[in-house]
Formats: structure tokens, sequence, C-alpha cells
């Protein structure tokens, strides 16, 4: 029987999309601090470390505390690497790494009150903007011991929550992820995510180049 192009592109899609996840699953809680810095630093990774914690910890509940620690680690890493470039370039510089649409926003929650801005920012899911806050409090000088402290506090709770409710309820969610309409959506978010992260490396660096 004769396949269809857009088949043939969804197969071979779907088929790169599982083995890729595959082999964060073998990576195991280092999977997590290596999807933690991308989603933390400069790409657009949605999701991406809350599906591999909830898959993680649906196989092994034991390692929860584990995956919940590695996941901070992994995003509080991607904070260090958007603050060494933030706060090094300023208010000023912040045109550079956040896009204009929610650079007064931004600017204006971290002025108030920059501690409950990076709270609020780790414990919300997407689409709620994070690294856009992480690097106004650096361009504003929040102090890196205060700030790191905040976000690996609220990240640590935010993926212990979503640990706990792996435990409880994994098993279905793992079912509801294998089945033909879950796959076409994490199809979709990850070509969304590669083109989202392209545009955001893209537009850093013209950016920055301004």
């Amino acid at each position: 029987m004769e396949i269809g192009l857009q088949e043939v592109i969804r197969r071979t899609m779907h088929a790169i999309v599982h083995h890729l996840f595959a082999i964060f699953i073998k990576l195991g809680a280092f999977g997590l601090v290596i999807l933690g810095v991308l989603d933390s630093s400069f790409l657009v990774l949605p999701f991406g470390n809350d599906l591999l914690l909830v898959a993680l910890t649906a196989r092994k509940h034991s390692e929860l505390p584990v995956y919940a620690l590695m996941a901070t680690a992994g995003s509080v890493l991607g904070c260090v690497l958007m603050d060494l470039i933030a706060r090094k370039g300023g208010e000023e510089g912040l045109k550079r790494i956040i896009p204009a649409r929610r650079l007064e926003y931004v600017k204006c929650k971290v002025r108030k009150s920059a501690g409950w801005a990076l709270v609020f920012a780790s414990v919300m899911p997407p689409p709620f903007p994070f690294t856009p806050f992480v690097a106004a409090a650096a361009a504003f000088q929040y102090p890196r011991k205060k700030m790191f402290g905040v976000i690996a506090a609220a990240r640590l709770a935010r993926f212990c929550g979503i640990g706990l409710l792996a435990v409880l309820f994994g098993r279905k969610i793992l079912r509801v992820a294998e089945s033909r309409p879950a796959q076409i959506a994490i199809l979709a978010l990850v070509v969304f995510c590669v083109g989202a992260s392209a545009v955001s490396i893209y537009s850093w660096i013209k950016r920055s180049r301004d």
C-alpha cells in the first residue's frame, strides 16, 4: 500500500522523537540535568523536563528525591549561564535577551519584588516565562546567592510536586502518552520547540549584533 509523503514525514519524526526520549530515559537523572540546563538558558523546551521526570518517577518511585534534585540542579546551572550574560550586560543588555513585547512587563515585576517574581516564575508551568525573570534579576544586580537560593528552593518544590503526581498517576499518564492523539501532540510540541529554539537563538544573536 502506498504511503503519502505526510505520513512518511510523520512516522520519521515520531521515530526521531521516540528515539531521543528513549536516550534521555536511559540517561536517567543525568538526562534531567541536561534538559534543565538547556531549558533554563536559551532553548525552548516547555514540559521537556516535566515529562521526563514523570516518566522516570512512574517507573521507579523510590528515586523521586534524586530525580527532583537533579532536575533542580540542571535548572539552576542553566540559570547560572543566563546570569553570567545578563549580569554583565546590565539593564541595557536585557534588550538583547528578552523580546520587546515582554521586556517592560518583566522589568516592572522584578523592580517591584525580584524575590517573589523569581519564586512565581520558578513554580509556574509553561507557557509562563521563566528565563526572562532570571535575566532581569541578574541585570538589576540581584544578589547571586539569594537569586540561586530562591530559584533552587522554588524549582525543587515544583519538581517534587510533579514527582508526587507521577507517583500517584504516573502509570495512567504514561498510558495516555502512548495513545495516538497524545503522540501527535508530543510530536507537534517537539516541532514547536525546535522552531522556537531556533528563533530564540537567532533573535538573541541578532540583538547582540545591533
